[in-house]
């Protein structure tokens, strides 16, 4: 098996947890937290867009519009220190103290890049969907992910938390592939990812990396 050269990270709940964007989201459209969590929680498990879990609560909602109205008013996004997951510093270090060469690429806003790069997180390299121009699961982002880290592609590995939105295109792009369980979808899949073989490696943190890619 070829040796891993590059880990790349996908974002929303597998390095960053999402309960506080989430919150604010429901802050904003003016319902209960909880009862938007379990919408999104349905429409994930559906499958389904994220995005789509606003349209139960208000039909006909833009999204892009919407967030241009929550920055207009202040309340635009935001990613902090305090939504990192506690292990993510020591684990991307530790990696690259190895010399694996670390990226962090998923479906974001170009704003969230910035944000992201303002954390001076230990990587080598960010990038999103919303600077790309192309949002996963379509072959053209892990395309650009090919070309954004080094090595061939065997020997790059993505982590990531959806299974088809991650592993199964990574794993199409000739990548290898890793499930992180964490957050509402790495623990609703791992078990199916597990039984048909879906990913290179089923992970509970980030620094079970080290032993995979080491």
């Amino acid at each position: 098996m070829p040796t891993v050269e590059s880990v790349v990270f996908d974002i929303g709940e597998t390095l960053l947890d999402d309960t506080r964007e989430f919150g604010s989201w429901a802050d904003w459209i003016g319902v209960p937290r909880h009862t938007f969590s379990a919408v999104l929680g349905a429409v994930t498990a559906a499958g389904r867009n994220n995005a789509e879990t606003f349209e139960y609560f208000r039909p006909g909602f833009d999204l892009a519009s919407e967030r241009a109205a929550r920055e207009a008013a202040g309340l635009g996004e935001q990613i902090c220190e305090q939504d990192l997951y506690p292990d993510v510093r020591p684990a991307l270090s530790a990696l690259r103290e190895r010399g694996i060469w670390v990226g962090i690429a998923g479906n974001q806003t170009a704003r969230a890049a910035d944000l992201l790069r303002r954390l001076r997180l230990p990587c080598d390299a960010i990038a999103t969907s919303g600077e790309w121009g192309v949002a996963k699961p379509d072959a053209g982002f892990f395309d650009r992910v090919a070309g954004f880290a080094p090595g061939d592609r065997s020997s790059i590995l993505y982590v990531g938390d959806h299974p088809d939105n991650d592993l199964l295109p990574a794993r199409a792009a000739g990548m290898r592939c890793a499930l992180i369980r964490r957050g509402p979808l790495g623990h609703l899949f791992a078990e199916r990812v597990r039984q048909h073989g879906e990913a290179d490696w089923v992970i509970d943190s980030l620094p079970d990396l080290l032993d995979v890619a080491g």
